[in-house]
């Protein structure tokens, strides 16, 4: 008997080993997989780089870095030049951050700190519904409903009220930055609102608790909330930033799509990502093409650095919340 216990133990002992092994070489190949996954993102993303800046090198070649600030857009002449194109991109996500990041943070600041019970799911299903409709409904709005409303209304009383300042001069067209500008605010609102909203909720309730004990009132607890996700906040606004840089069907339909430098928020200008849209299927030749994938390039390398700064900040603040809660 003894000696059949023994055998009975080692084949015991034999399976307890090789089921250890099997799932030490099953987790060995998930991580191993998974890690593949992760890596052809990184993949992709130098393909798409390399791939746009091959296509690119004829223009690359040929106008160098004066393609940045070249002022001219003539394809009949075959002079190129982005400037036009980077200063209304600039422009026109700069407007769409001066009125989107005080609504966003107000709806962000509301949800986390000061809504009723019952409120906050209704005005956060709200703001999610906007960042599902579709860019080209948002044109259309512009089209039909912005546009008019600007030239009639406000632009008017915009020339008349502010018109010694030269961003409120000149005809009012309706169609121009201003509605580019607004029409991205809409889009980039929800966006803002979602991560500013994650990231105050992000920060532990003992700064919130801390405050109140010393006697702080709502509004000044709010502050030390706002202080300590500071870093975050900022990285909501740049992610913002990243969508209005690259925003193209809804901001092609408004802004009016004209290649000029002007510091008037009535006249009408045009986007890196607008050009791309209008002009690629009318393209006629080698430089042309190669011309506008240049502009690609320089808007995949800007949307690229803003949201990975963007990420870091946010990232930041998450990371110093998880430091907290463990201690």
């Amino acid at each position: 008997m003894s000696s059949l216990a023994l055998r009975d133990n080692e084949q015991s002992g034999l399976m307890a080993r090789w089921s250890r092994s099997r799932h030490r070489w099953s987790d060995v190949l998930f991580r191993r997989l998974t890690a593949c996954f992760a890596l052809s993102i990184l993949i992709l993303l130098v393909w798409m780089l390399i791939t746009l800046a091959l296509n690119a090198r004829q223009a690359l070649a040929r106008f160098g870095w004066g393609f940045l600030w070249g002022r001219t857009w003539d394809p009949v002449r075959e002079q190129f030049g982005a400037l036009p194109f980077v200063y209304g991109t600039i422009v026109s996500s700069t407007l769409a951050l001066c009125i989107a990041v005080p609504l966003s943070l107000g709806v962000a600041i509301f949800l986390s700190e000061h809504a009723p019970r019952g409120w906050e799911n209704v005005v956060a299903f709200l703001v999610d519904t906007l960042a599902a409709i579709p860019s080209v409904i948002y044109g259309l709005w512009g089209i039909f409903i912005l546009s008019p409303a600007l030239r009639n209304y406000i632009e008017p009383w915009l020339a008349s009220t502010f018109g010694f300042l030269p961003l409120f001069q000149g005809p009012p067209y309706g169609i121009g930055m201003l509605a580019g500008g607004i029409i991205l605010a809409i889009m980039v609102l929800p966006i803002i609102t979602a991560v500013s909203r994650d990231v105050l909720q992000a920060v532990p309730n003992t700064q919130r608790e801390a405050a109140l004990s010393l006697g702080a009132t709502r509004w000044e607890t709010t502050r030390v909330v706002l202080a300590h996700a500071r870093a975050g906040l900022t990285g909501a606004v740049i992610l913002g930033l990243g969508r209005a840089i690259g925003e193209t069907m809804a901001v092609t339909m408004v802004i009016g799509n004209r290649p000029e430098i002007s510091y008037s928020l009535f006249d009408p200008s045009y986007t890196i990502a607008s050009v791309i849209a209008n002009e690629f299927n009318e393209a006629t030749y080698e430089l042309y093409v190669q011309a506008l994938i240049e502009l690609g390039l320089i808007l995949f390398l800007v949307t690229l650095i803003v949201n990975a700064v963007a990420r870091l900040l946010v990232w930041s603040v998450t990371r110093r919340t998880r430091e907290v809660q463990r201690v």
